[in-house]
């Protein structure tokens, strides 16, 4: 566990929540019941009217016509009824042990999954980022130093999400593993890691799942019962990680001049205008 409360980031004596140690050991935690119905009721009518005023954000040109529609970015900006649940202090009391009490929303994603299969690239094996501690697969971890935990999915689910509905899969403790899913099996279901399988988090309305972004996850297949998929996706980060609620293209830090200076595709890179991708698109 950590804290900024000197302005660096230290070691904690306390051990912390017990969420937080089973997030930061098995890469996975599951909050049941943190909303209660009229909060989820009140959740789902204000991101229904997002859905309804905002068109698809298509942040890339290269994804198949309709892969934008069950997708809004930057829904805190959009709705105070959003903003307040991540603010929800059950979720914060377990993140902010790992990423210090100064963390930040850097992606926040509503997500409304029609029935059957989609063109999202989380079908397949996947990290959000990283790893952020890459190293060679025969090198162990050594487990008298916590594994460092630099960013946090959460979803805050809007609706049941039961095996039917192909709910997010996570590999645990893969997340200490300094590597990516092996690229030649990610839509192999029985992909495991130190012997260890897939865990289905399977949820129901008002639960909140959250999960390390280094952690081997996917969503699994869904069967002919598929209701769909709803629900609120928050990625906080550590300070250090900048956010990615808007593209750079779109929100920047750079003067018009510095813009027409950089032609090439590194030169943009290294002012800081980057292809939109992991949590920004």
């Amino acid at each position: 566990m950590i804290s900024r409360l000197t302005g660096y980031l230290t070691v904690c004596d306390e051990p912390g929540p017990e969420a937080s140690q089973q997030l930061q050991r098995e890469g996975y935690v599951v909050l049941p019941g943190v909303f209660d119905p009229a909060e989820v009721a009140e959740l789902i009518d204000d991101v229904d009217r997002v859905f309804d005023e905002y068109e698809p954000d298509e942040r890339r040109d290269d994804k198949p016509e309709g892969h934008w529609e069950p997708f809004r970015y930057e829904m805190f900006n959009r709705s105070a009824v959003v903003q307040r649940a991540i603010a929800n202090r059950t979720v914060l009391d377990v993140v902010e042990p790992l990423l210090g009490e100064d963390c930040h929303v850097i992606a926040n994603t509503a997500w409304r999954q029609p029935p059957g299969e989609s063109t999202h690239g989380g079908q397949l094996w996947h990290i959000d980022s990283g790893p952020h501690v890459p190293r060679p697969a025969d090198i162990p971890w050594d487990e008298r130093i916590p594994y460092p935990v630099f960013a946090v999915a959460t979803h805050l689910m809007l609706q049941n999400c039961p095996l039917d509905a192909g709910p997010t899969g996570v590999i645990p403790r893969s997340h200490t593993s300094g590597q990516p899913p092996p690229f030649d099996r990610v839509d192999d279901v029985d992909l495991e890691w130190e012997g260890t399988g897939v865990l289905p988090l399977t949820a129901s309305a008002g639960d909140v799942l959250l999960f390390v972004s280094d952690v081997w996850h996917r969503r699994l297949p869904p069967t002919g019962e598929d209701p769909g998929r709803y629900f609120i996706q928050c990625h906080y980060g550590r300070r250090d990680l900048a956010q990615r609620l808007r593209p750079t293209s779109v929100v920047h830090q750079l003067s018009p001049e510095a813009v027409e200076r950089a032609t090439t595709t590194r030169e943009r890179r290294l002012v800081g205008l980057h292809r939109p991708g992991f949590y920004d698109g």
